[in-house]
């Protein structure tokens, strides 16, 4: 463990001074190529460098305590088409990902809420590839391509500070939708609407193919390891969502209201009973699951800024919370619920530093439960039965220099794994012990 974070250390030194001297060199006059980028810009051609690295530390329970670090290099470039050859309203964008190191829930706590929004398999990978349409004067926009919904779906304003995976892509559909859904890692190609029906309400709505991977792929990350698998002929996945903007009380401060919901054509096992209706966990039944069709979800968002830093500001304290539920038979989580506030502008000498404190909770179907019931019953043994997890995130993210963050993180993990047995339990009658994490994450932003 005490190795893991000499080496952790080291590569953060290592990446800070990297960031200071870049730092230093954008604010020569003629440094840092800020010149170059200009003049690209002006000619339609923008380009982005995000290298995210982080120190993580499981310092009490789940499955074994240890310390990982974990990295993501993210390269884009995105293109006014309407500049570069005259397509008026068009825009190109492509990324990829490089990510390196391990994963501290993977290995070390159990959960099913990742500790962290880049813990994935090592690999580097295309991630989007889309072209946009923007006619009626911008109120309509049409994508289409290899794209995520994690931005503009079930997303609040408020959440991205946040360093758990569930606190960006909410965790209900990060587990039940295969693959994860179009989310970090990996995103599908799919054609996105929306639309500016009002100053407003804003509506979008979604095709993506539903896998990011053959249906029967042991680990998506895996079978589609490069991100070039563009796979079009999957039963289909629909999202759509309406999104309402207000204003409160005297002061006007914004809040928004969404409401929407989700439908996935593809096949999904039951929770509980195989094909000829036995429990699985009976040693008589054939072993395989009994087979849904289709799946579906709902869900809603809610925030609000709930005070100014200063008379007219945007900043200060605001507050999210979201929820969604699924139905049990075919789902591990049927209910799900996070939210969280996030602390701006309390600081002169610091005015881009942010605080936040957010949970999470995932609540283990009826029908998975029932299925540990049922193992209980035929191995005679005292099998935990699961029933939720739930994670706390307390989070500061200091701005050292523009573009140079470092953000130290709490995470408090409730039942990693809905409870579930603890894989290194010779009995297998235990549950995996409530986790610890602690943590730094470094942000390099050019």
């Amino acid at each position: 463990m005490y190795r893991v974070l000499i080496r952790a250390v080291t590569v953060f030194a290592a990446i800070t001074a990297v960031a200071l001297a870049a730092a230093r060199a954008a604010d020569q006059p003629d440094g840092g190529n800020k010149d170059l980028r200009d003049r690209l810009a002006d000619a339609g051609y923008q380009f982005s460098l995000t290298y995210i690295g982080e120190g993580l530390a499981n310092v009490s329970g789940g499955m074994r305590t240890g310390a990982i670090y974990t990295g993501r290099l993210d390269l884009g470039t995105t293109i006014d088409l309407e500049k570069v050859m005259g397509w008026t309203g068009a825009t190109f964008h492509a990324n990829m990902f490089q990510i390196h190191g391990d994963g501290l829930s993977r290995s070390y706590i159990g959960n099913l809420m990742l500790v962290s929004g880049v813990e994935a398999l090592s690999s580097t990978r295309l991630y989007e590839l889309w072209i946009e349409q923007q006619p009626l004067g911008g109120k309509l926009a049409v994508r289409v391509g290899q794209q995520a919904s994690d931005v503009e779906f079930i997303d609040s304003q408020y959440d991205d500070i946040f360093i758990n995976s569930a606190l960006g892509w909410p965790g209900i559909t990060g587990i039940n939708l295969p693959g994860g859904g179009p989310s970090p890692p990996l995103a599908v190609p799919g054609i996105r609407i929306k639309a500016a029906l009002s100053d407003r309400i804003t509506a979008y709505l979604a095709l993506f193919d539903g896998s990011a991977a053959p249906p029967d792929a042991d680990d998506s990350q895996i079978a589609n390891a490069n991100g070039l698998l563009f796979r079009v002929n999957d039963p289909p996945w629909w999202i759509g969502q309406l999104k309402y903007k207000f204003e409160i009380g005297e002061s006007r401060l914004p809040a928004t209201i969404t409401g929407g919901g989700w439908y996935h054509m593809m096949s999904f096992p039951d929770q509980r009973f195989s094909a000829d209706g036995l429990s699985l966990a009976d040693p008589n039944s054939s072993g395989d699951p009994a087979w849904w069709r289709r799946n579906q979800g709902l869900f809603m968002v809610y925030e609000q800024q709930l005070a100014r830093a200063a008379p007219g500001s945007d900043k200060g304290v605001a507050f999210f919370m979201r929820a969604s539920v699924s139905p049990s038979d075919r789902n591990l989580i049927s209910t799900y619920v996070d939210g969280g506030f996030l602390f701006t502008g309390f600081s002169d000498a610091h005015p881009n530093d942010r605080f936040g404190i957010a949970a999470t909770y995932a609540r283990i179907s009826d029908r998975a439960r029932a299925f540990d019931r049922d193992t209980q019953f035929f191995t005679g043994t005292p099998y935990p039965i699961r029933d939720y997890e739930a994670i706390l995130e307390v989070t500061y993210q200091h701005e050292v220099r523009p573009g140079f963050l470092l953000q130290p993180v709490f995470q408090y993990i409730a039942h990693p794994g809905g409870g579930a047995v603890d894989p290194y339990d010779p009995t297998q009658t235990h549950r995996i012990k409530d986790g610890v994490m602690v943590g730094v994450r470094t942000t390099i932003v050019y």
